[in-house]
């Protein structure tokens, strides 16, 4: 076995240990966590007339526990991301996008959101059922950060590329000539909030969050998510955005040849 295989091994054995410890940790807590909640609940049903800060401190812990069960469940799911099996076929990304736009539309309909789907999108190399959790949670949260704005705009572009390609930009190109390595680049941009340019990369992390939960709800789990579902499939994926400008999500898929 050469060094690199080596190497290679060691880091596979190294994830799939992390990932263990880590549904082992999750598992572990719930417990505790469900006796913090129950008790408070006991006590609040018992004392009906307790004076209002003792009422206050009650919901507050009630909230914690259940805000942090809430991120273990997100942690278990991140987890379980790198054992799910892959079904990697040729997969339609303009009507899978389709298919999450109208279900956010259906259960938003007061935001008159406008859609610019590209609807030629090449086929790409991925499972589908990954490719549509990566598509919902983008999607998604373009709506809730764009929530407000009149209209809410959300465009899905595409352009060819390499893997040598540099930095992503608008998808405009669309006739550069196919390859084994041809890749299609996958943009998504709104018009919402956005954020500062430099904080990009804290976006990617474990719980990373730059909105108050008060004004946008969320774990901080959603984009380490997509990350981890898109290097699954062979892909990347990389975010910028300007401060009440909103943010373009650029990913990058292995075509289907």
């Amino acid at each position: 076995m050469s060094t690199l295989q080596e190497l290679q091994r060691q880091l596979d054995a190294a994830r799939a240990e992390l990932q263990d410890f880590t549904y082992a940790v999750s598992h572990d807590l719930r417990a505790p966590l469900r006796h913090i909640n129950a008790y408070a609940q006991i006590i609040q049903e018992d004392w009906p007339d307790m004076p209002a800060e003792v009422a206050e401190y009650l919901g507050t812990i009630r909230q914690s526990a259940q805000m942090l069960t809430q991120q273990l469940d997100g942690l278990t799911r991140l987890a379980r991301l790198g054992s799910q099996p892959l079904n990697q076929q040729p997969a339609d990304v303009g009507a899978l996008a389709q298919e999450v736009a109208d279900e956010l539309t259906a259960q938003h309909p007061q935001e008159g959101i406008q859609w610019q789907l590209a609807v030629d999108v090449p086929p790409v190399l991925a499972d589908a059922a990954l490719l549509r959790q990566v598509l919902v949670q983008l999607l998604g949260n373009a709506l809730k950060f764009s929530r407000g704005r009149q209209p809410v705009q959300i465009a899905l572009r595409w352009r060819l590329a390499t893997p040598a390609a540099s930095e992503p930009g608008p998808a405009e190109s669309r006739d550069a000539a196919a390859s084994p390595e041809a890749m299609c680049q996958i943009t998504i941009s709104d018009n919402g909030v956005g954020f500062p340019p430099e904080q990009a990369k804290a976006l990617f992390k474990v719980f990373g969050k730059l909105h108050p939960a008060r004004e946008f709800e969320g774990l901080g789990l959603g984009l380490v998510s997509c990350r981890k579902m898109i290097e699954r499939l062979g892909g990347t994926i990389a975010i910028e955005g300007a401060t009440d400008a909103g943010c373009c999500v650029t990913v990058t898929l292995p075509l289907a040849i």
